[in-house]
C-alpha cells in the first residue's frame, strides 16, 4: 500500500497568507489579516479570501480592485496603533443601497474584516500553518470577543459567519473544502491530478495495481493508495464534498467500482469512457435492477463535451465539469 502526501503536492491557497503573517510576527513586523467573512451575489472576493498586509508588502488577495485597495489602506492606518481593535465592515456593491455602499456596482455584498495581529497570536498562527501543511484538519475561528483561535478537535463542513449588533463570529474549516478521488492511476489520472492540484481540491488517487509507474510518478496527489475495487466503498466517506472520478483499466473494473458507489451520498460520480462503453455499462446495471433515477446521478461519459482526445485535454474537460458541479448551488 502506498500512502502519505508528496512534498510536491498542492497546498491550500491560504497557506502563504498564514505563513507570511507568522513570519512577520516572529520578526516583530506589524501585520494585519484581511478576510472576507461573508459574500453574496457578484462580489470581487469570495468568502474565505485572505490577505496579510504590512506597511509595505501584501500577500494574498480579498478580490482586488478599489475595494481591496481601500481595505489595505485601512489596515495600514491601524498597524502603528498597538491598541487598534479589529474592524468589520459591511460592503454593498449597489449604488442605490441606502447605507454601506462600497462604491462598486457589481450587485453583491460582503463582510470584510481587518484584524491587526499581535505577538500573542503567533502560537495560533504557527498551529494553523502546521495543520495546513500536514492536512490535519481543524477550524480557524475569529470573533470580536475572543480574537483568533484554532480548534483542532473539529473541522466543520465549511464556513460559518454570524453577526448581531457589535457581536460577530466567524469559523472556517482548515485546508481543502472539497475532496477529489481519482480511481485509476493511469496516464489520464496523472494528467487530471496535475490540473486538480491547481483547483483547491484535496486529492486522492486509488488503483488496484501495485508498482504502477504513473501512480509512483504522481507528485500532485496528497494521498495515494493501492486498493481492491471490490472494497472501494470503504475508502470513500459519504458527504457533499466528495467528487469521485472513475477511470480504471477497463470496462470490468469500472463496473466493479461503480457498483460500490451507486448507493452512496456523494457530490459527484463520473465514469470515463466512450459512448458505446458507457451505454453497455448502464445497460448491465439496469439489468441488475439499478433504478434509472440512481443511474441518472452518474456523469457518463465524464467531462464537458469539448472533443478532447489527449490525456491532457480529457483532464481539462473533466476538471471543467467538476468546477461546474462545485459552483452549482446545492438544493
Amino acid at each position: 500500500m502506498i500512502s502519505a502526501a508528496s512534498p510536491f503536492a498542492s497546498v491550500p491557497r491560504d497557506l502563504p497568507v498564514w505563513e507570511y503573517a507568522a513570519a512577520c510576527l516572529r520578526e516583530q513586523v506589524g501585520v494585519a489579516l484581511l478576510c472576507v467573512l461573508d459574500s453574496q451575489g457578484s462580489s470581487p472576493g469570495r468568502q474565505g479570501f485572505k490577505m496579510a498586509v504590512t506597511a509595505d508588502t501584501l500577500v494574498g488577495s480579498i478580490g482586488g480592485g478599489i475595494m481591496e485597495h481601500k481595505f489595505v489602506e485601512l489596515a495600514r492606518t491601524l498597524l502603528p496603533r498597538p491598541d487598534a481593535a479589529p474592524v468589520l465592515r459591511h460592503q454593498i456593491h449597489r449604488k442605490e443601497a441606502p447605507a454601506d455602499r462600497s462604491g462598486l456596482i457589481c450587485s453583491g455584498e460582503q463582510w470584510v474584516l481587518v484584524f491587526p495581529l499581535r505577538a500573542a497570536d503567533l502560537p495560533t498562527l504557527e498551529g494553523i500553518v502546521q495543520a495546513l501543511r500536514t492536512h490535519a484538519g481543524g477550524q480557524v475561528q475569529l470573533s470580536g470577543e475572543r480574537g483568533l483561535e484554532l480548534n483542532l478537535a473539529t473541522s466543520g463542513t465549511g464556513f460559518d459567519f454570524t453577526t448581531r449588533g457589535a457581536h460577530w463570529h466567524y469559523a472556517e474549516r482548515l485546508g481543502f473544502r472539497d475532496h477529489a478521488i481519482i480511481v485509476g492511476a493511469g496516464h489520464v489520472g496523472l494528467a487530471l491530478s496535475r490540473v486538480l492540484a491547481t483547483l483547491e481540491f484535496e486529492l486522492t488517487v486509488l488503483d488496484d495495481r501495485t508498482g504502477l509507474n504513473t501512480q509512483q510518478q504522481n507528485p500532485f496527489a496528497h494521498h495515494k493508495r493501492t486498493v481492491a475495487y471490490e472494497q472501494l466503498a470503504q475508502e470513500i466517506p459519504e458527504n457533499s464534498a466528495q467528487y469521485v472520478v472513475l477511470m480504471t483499466f477497463g470496462y470490468r473494473t469500472d463496473l466493479i467500482a461503480l457498483r460500490q458507489l451507486l448507493q452512496r451520498r456523494l457530490r459527484y460520480v463520473g465514469v470515463m469512457g466512450s459512448a458505446a462503453k458507457i451505454q453497455e455499462l448502464l445497460a448491465t446495471l439496469r439489468a441488475e435492477g439499478v433504478p434509472d433515477d440512481v443511474l441518472a446521478r452518474v456523469h457518463a461519459p465524464i467531462g464537458l463535451p469539448i472533443h478532447s482526445r489527449t490525456p491532457e485535454e480529457i483532464a481539462i474537460s473533466i476538471a471543467a465539469q467538476l468546477i461546474q458541479e462545485r459552483n452549482r448551488p446545492l438544493k
